[in-house]
Order: structure tokens, then sequence, then C-alpha cells
């Protein structure tokens, strides 16, 4: 179930339903309202419906004791491929990029026929991450797809995408959750965290699960509380600046220094909706410094230390203090 998107999976089952499909669907939203689960879903619910045994349930659920559902979930389904970012050759995490290679073995896939049905399935997560090359070839993949191919495109941010692809794809808009959605989701995917802290994490998180649950994990009620705080006072000395540095700059932080950058947007505009005034006028202002910081900085590696300070000082704009231009 993808909690708060029903508009987006009553229009695509309603698509399938009639077998009145675009061959290209992009998934638009933030991040981690539920677009990859919704393709993860709705690729399940096309081939394990096209392959039988059939089945009765609504929207784009299938029975996870289903054949073919087991099948995708082993990784093992022929006509299945899911795109995403590979480990890094050397080192840790994962590459910058998909690239162009990948691409091209997906053309590849799609050349041949299907094995079990008439359908396949090919999943994008993210369409972003493609490098130019990348995005020239899936272009030209989407110009002339085969019949039965559907593509699920997760993108967080469409409008960077190339309009020649915008223009192939039926688009699917997937809004941030509201509070009580978030709270309900997280009352099940969290049940060991106590409703404060729940609460807590619904005001971080800009009614994103996917973000609730990686600040969870990364344990940045302190953070919080440090951002708020050069939010609301401001901080004259650079102390809490330099403390931020101090924790999110230095090895091993890669994680909670993302995490950060994603963080001090969505407290800016919490922030923003309840000012007024020239407080209302320095948020917005700061709210869109920090998120195009927040998008530029992991793509040229900038300095994660200055990062964090610079992003303190659109903070410390808000409270009406100096900071950053």
């Amino acid at each position: 179930m993808i909690a708060g998107q029903d508009k987006a999976v009553d229009q695509f089952a309603a698509a399938w339903a009639g077998r009145n499909l675009h061959h290209a669907w992009l998934l638009a939203g933030p991040k981690g309202v539920g677009k990859a689960l919704f393709a993860a879903e709705a690729a399940r619910r096309v081939l394990s419906e096209a392959a039988g045994p059939a089945f009765d349930l609504p929207g784009i659920e299938s029975p996870p004791d289903h054949p073919i559902v087991k099948l995708i979930a082993a990784g093992s389904h022929p006509d299945m491929r899911l795109l995403e970012r590979l480990p890094k050759e050397k080192g840790d995490g994962l590459a910058r990029n998909i690239t162009v290679a990948q691409v091209r073995k997906l053309g590849e896939f799609i050349g041949m026929a299907p094995a079990m049905s008439g359908w396949r399935v090919v999943v994008i997560d993210s369409i972003d991450d493609l490098e130019p090359s990348a995005a020239n070839a899936l272009l030209k993949i989407l110009e002339e797809p085969p019949a039965g191919t559907l593509f699920f495109l997760v993108s967080h941010a469409p409008g960077k995408l190339l309009p020649t692809i915008r223009s192939r794809c039926r688009r699917l808009e997937f809004d941030a959750l509201s509070d009580d959605a978030m709270t309900s989701v997280l009352a099940e995917l969290v049940p060991d965290k106590g409703e404060a802290e729940r609460r807590r994490l619904v005001g971080m998180s800009a009614g994103s699960v996917g973000r609730a649950l990686a600040f969870s994990e990364l344990g940045l009620d302190k953070i919080e509380d440090q951002a708020l705080q050069i939010l609301r006072q401001g901080d004259p000395t650079n102390k809490l600046r330099s403390e931020l540095v101090a924790e999110l700059g230095r090895k091993g932080s890669a994680e909670r220094y993302a995490a950060f950058l994603e963080l001090v947007p969505s407290l800016i505009a919490r922030e923003a909706r309840a000012a007024e005034g020239a407080k209302r006028e320095r948020a917005l202002d700061a709210y869109a410094a920090a998120r195009e910081l927040a998008a530029i900085a992991p793509r040229v590696s900038l300095d994660p230390g200055a990062t964090v300070f610079q992003m303190g000082g659109f903070l410390a704009r808000v409270a009406g203090a100096s900071g950053p231009r």
C-alpha cells in the first residue's frame, strides 16, 4: 500500500485496467514520498496479472504469494529490469551517475521478445542520475519503444530533465505526504519510536517518509536543535556554526552531512510558513539559497565543512543576523 498517493495509483490502475497505457510514465515529486515503491508495485501488478494466474485485488496490489511476484522479489524475472547507480569500482558508496553503458544494455534487453507474457517493465531510479550521454541514449529508446514495454522513470527534479524526454512521458504527480499520513506510516514503520519522537520526525521531514526514516536512523535530534537555535536566535559569535562544522565536516560523517543538506531547507520552509512580514521575506530568500546549495554541493563535491558553515549562515539570516549572500 502506498500511503497518501491515491490519485497517482488510481490514474495508473485505470489505465492498466483498460490496457490504455502510455509506454513511459514519469513519476515526479519530492524524494521519499513513494515513487520508487509505486514503480515496484506497478511492475509487479503488470507482470503478474499479464502472466497469470488471475487474481482480484484493487489498485496496483498483487498477492505476495503469486509466483511472478516471488520471481520478481528474487531478482530473477526475465522481463523486468531496474536501472540505478552501481557501487563504485573503488572505495565505498555508489557511482555518481547511471552510465551510458547501463542504458545500452537496456537497449539489448528490450530488443528481445518478452519471455513470460506480452509485457516487460523497466524501472529507472532515478532518471535524474543519468549522465548526459545516457540520457540521450534513453531518449532514442523512448522515441521508438517496442510494443508491450513499460518504463517507470522516477524523478525528484523533473524540470531538469531533457524536454524531449519529458514530452515522451505521461506524468504522474507524487505530493509530499500530509502530517496525518506521515504519522500513520511512521507508526507502522518505526513502532519502537514514541509518539513524541514520531511527531518530531514528521516536523523535520517535509512530508517525506524516506527522509524521516533516514533522519531516525542517523539520530539527527541534536543537529536539528542546533539548526533551530541558529534559525530563531542567530549565531553572532559563530559558535553554533563551528560546532556543526566539527560534527558534520569530519571524516565518516558523509551520511549525516547529506541529511543535514536536506534538513536545512525543510526547516527554513517550515519557519517561513509560520512567519510574517520581513521575517517571512528573509526566510523565503534563505530557503531559495539553501535549496540551491543543497542541490549543488554533492554534485561538485564542495568542502563539507565550508558548506555546513554556509548553510548555518542561511539559517542565521532568517533570525535577522548576517549570513552569506
